[in-house]
């Protein structure tokens, strides 16, 4: 295991419970918690208050997420680290930004979520873990467990990137291909999660994952001196980095330390797009769909089980939803290709979608996230 180097905080005891937003059902974290709601199966959130993250404090601190640590939910011992986080912010345009969260140790965003569950995970000493994925959160989950000296196997659909599963295996994770679609293979890890001690590290079910999301935030408060731009677009399938967004903009704003809550513009795949259809329609929850064929696979979920906090999220900072057509998605990727930033056929969506409708920008600051490297998936074609 790594430690950080360099100074960084004392920290107090955090104490922390999982509770149900949708029933109340609450639980403490330990090894033998449910993975989620035992009364409605529905995701856990986390009780946790965290502490105000000072910019003059950021100074000499260590070079990863783990910088943020008063507002993260683990204290104690140094984590385990890759050096996670400090993704480079390069503009595109006049007003709007990339943060290169392809940068990340294992070439994508899913890294910050990772690194959070995996140390959670190391601490409650599990006799497995298991994971499952459309690629990205799959190869993380395989780097930061070896990392963590625990035993891994992650579940895939059979259609996952050939790139992404060789990544998944190298780094020792046993991979299970699973015939169909995301929710089939979500499906199969969950039935094996319920085996006495296995940890299920699920990036939609375990709140952990999105406490260390909330870091790409914190991370751009830094980068601009104290402040956030009025826009901050997020590719949105299970939700991961939109409700980190949300949960880091919350914090930033109670501690007063920005003067108001950026608005949160999320994108979908045009393809598979229940959350955007629910958002125009004004509801609560996430339209019908079927999984489909689209170059933006790590965003095809048909039924994200957090969908309800996604739409409230949005419509309470003020932010929409776009959508974006394979032909736009291969369209951004050659651009960005042209700029110098090589990014996989999902981590372009949000600048496909600011691209194609700057209207809903209204001349705002923005920053998209570039999340995940092009050599996991190549170059769109068609």
């Amino acid at each position: 295991m790594t430690h950080m180097n360099g100074p960084h905080p004392e920290l107090s005891e955090r104490p922390a419970a999982y509770h149900c937003p949708q029933d109340g059902t609450r639980a403490p974290v330990e090894a033998t918690a449910p993975w989620c709601c035992p009364a409605c199966g529905g995701p856990w959130d986390l009780d946790f208050a965290a502490g105000a993250v000072e910019l003059k404090s950021l100074a000499g601190r260590v070079g990863s997420l783990w910088r943020y640590a008063e507002a993260l939910p683990l204290d104690g011992p140094p984590p385990v680290t890759l050096g996670e986080g400090r993704t480079p912010l390069v503009p595109l345009t006049g007003t709007v930004s990339a943060k290169l969260d392809f940068l990340m140790p294992t070439l994508s965003f899913k890294d910050r979520g990772a690194v959070v569950l995996t140390e959670l995970a190391r601490r409650l000493a599990p006799e497995r873990v298991i994971a499952d994925s459309s690629g990205n959160a799959g190869t993380s989950f395989a780097a930061y467990m070896a990392r963590a000296g625990l035993p891994c196997t992650v579940y895939v659909p059979e259609a996952t990137s050939p790139k992404k599963v060789e990544q998944i295996g190298a780094h020792g994770a046993r991979v299970e291909r699973v015939p169909g679609d995301r929710e089939a293979t979500a499906r199969a890890a969950r039935a094996a999660a319920d085996a006495p001690g296995t940890f299920y590290a699920s990036h939609v079910f375990n709140p952990y994952f999105l406490h260390g999301t909330k870091t790409y935030v914190y991370e751009l408060w830094e980068d601009l001196g104290g402040r956030l731009p009025g826009g901050i677009v997020v590719p949105v399938g299970n939700g991961t980095l939109l409700l980190g967004a949300a949960l880091a903009t919350a914090e930033l704003y109670a501690h007063g330390l920005i003067p108001e809550r950026p608005a949160l513009i999320a994108v979908q795949a045009e393809a598979v797009s229940p959350l955007a259809t629910a958002f125009r329609a004004g509801a609560d929850d996430p339209a019908d769909a079927e999984a489909a064929d689209t170059l933006a696979e790590g965003i095809a979920i048909p039924r994200p089980p957090r969908g309800r906090q996604i739409l409230r999220a949005v419509r309470e900072s003020g932010g929409t939803f776009l959508t974006v057509t394979e032909s736009q998605i291969r369209a951004a990727q050659r651009d960005l290709a042209g700029r110098g930033l090589f990014v996989e056929s999902t981590g372009v969506a949000c600048w496909a979608a600011v691209t194609a409708s700057p209207e809903v920008l209204g001349g705002r600051e923005a920053v998209v996230p570039l999340c995940g490297a092009g050599l996991k998936t190549g170059l769109a074609v068609g």
